[in-house]
């Protein structure tokens, strides 16, 4: 789930996902719009397939406990390391 395995592809696992949504976070965004922005890019690339909101908060939940992301005031900005 976390990593890609045999019946999970590389582009569904999360840390490929979380890796697509830090590269989105170019300024603050709320939660809805990291996922238009995410859904918008994953569309444009054909190799990469849909994409699914609860996968996408699954994403959000590891970033946020790995301490990639802060949620403050209704915005997801990328953590300061």
């Amino acid at each position: 789930m976390i990593l890609p395995t045999k019946r999970l592809t590389e582009d569904r696992s999360l840390l490929a996902v979380g890796a697509d949504i830090l590269k989105i976070l170019d300024e603050p965004k709320t939660v809805s719009r990291v996922w238009a922005d995410l859904s918008r890019s994953r569309r444009k690339n054909e190799l990469l397939g849909p994409l699914t909101f609860d996968w996408f908060v699954l994403a959000l939940d590891l970033l946020f406990t790995m301490n990639a992301i802060i949620h403050e005031q209704g915005f997801i900005t990328k953590a300061k390391i």
